[in-house]
C-alpha cells in the first residue's frame, strides 16, 4: 500500500520506501506523538527519531538488526518519555540540539549545532536549529540524492503553522523567521515533512499561508 503517514496509537505503522531509505512511521503515548525507524537500505544501521512512548513498540519496530543511534527534535518530556529504556536495551548513540541538553534526563553524546550531520550507513541528515518552540529544537533535513528532501520538524511545523511559542510574541517571530529561512527559503515545494504529532504534509502546501501565520501571530 501505499504511504499516507496516517497512524494511530495501538495501530499498525506505516512505512514510507525510498530508495536508499525506509522509514517507518508510528503513533505512541497519551499526546499522539509521532516517533520515527529510519534504516539506511545498504547497511540495515537504524536511527530512531524521537524515543517518545511506548518504549516496547518502539524497539518492537526497531527489531532484531538494532538501534545505532536515536535523536531527539526537543527538550519537552512527550519527546523522550522511552529514551532510557530504548537507550538501555539497544546502547544507542543520543543526539539533541545543544541547548536542549540540559532539559533531557537521559545523556546527550552528541550535541548539535546548526548544519551538523546524523550520519548512520550511508544516510545523513542535516539538523537545522529552529529556535522559538524550545531554545534548542532541531529539524533533520534528509536530502534524498534520487527524489525530494525529507525533514523532521519536530513541534516546529506542522500541517497549518509552526509550533506552540506560549503567546511569546518574541518566540513565535523566531521561529516562523527560522522555519522561513531554513525550510522553506532552501527547500522545495516537494519536501516531505513529518511532524512530531498528526499527519505529514509537504513545504509546497503550508508555503502559501505563510503570510496568513505571520499575520495571526501563531
Amino acid at each position: 500500500m501505499a504511504y499516507s503517514g496516517e497512524v494511530t496509537v495501538g495501530g499498525t505503522p506505516d512505512v514510507h520506501e525510498l530508495e536508499d531509505l525506509i522509514i517507518t512511521k508510528v503513533a505512541v503515548g497519551p499526546m499522539n506523538n509521532n516517533a520515527y525507524v529510519l534504516r539506511c537500505r545498504a547497511t540495515d544501521e537504524q536511527l530512531l527519531i524521537d524515543a517518545a512512548n511506548d518504549a516496547e513498540t518502539l524497539l518492537e519496530v526497531v527489531g532484531t538488526d538494532g538501534l545505532g543511534a536515536v535523536a531527539t527534535t526537543h527538550q519537552h518530556g512527550d519527546h523522550w518519555q522511552a529514551l532510557r529504556a530504548v537507550v538501555d536495551a539497544t546502547g544507542a548513540r543520543t543526539y539533541a540540539g545543544r541547548e536542549d541538553t540540559v532539559g533531557i534526563p537521559v545523556p546527550t553524546d552528541v550535541a548539535l549545532d546548526d548544519g551538523d550531520t546524523v550520519t548512520f550507513g550511508r544516510v545523513s541528515l542535516t539538523a537545522r536549529h529552529l529556535v522559538g518552540h524550545t531554545p534548542g529544537s532541531v529539524a533533520l533535513v534528509y536530502d534524498d540524492p534520487h527524489g525530494a528532501p525529507h525533514v523532521f520538524t519536530g513541534d516546529c511545523l506542522f500541517p497549518g503553522g509552526v509550533g506552540n511559542t506560549h503567546d511569546d510574541p518574541a518566540a513565535f517571530t523566531s521561529l516562523l523567521d527560522d522555519v522561513t529561512a531554513k525550510l522553506f527559503d532552501v527547500l522545495p515545494d516537494e519536501t516531505w515533512v513529518y511532524p512530531g504529532h498528526g499527519n505529514d504534509t509537504t513545504l509546497g502546501a503550508e508555503r502559501p499561508h505563510l503570510k496568513e501565520w505571520r499575520e495571526r501571530g501563531w
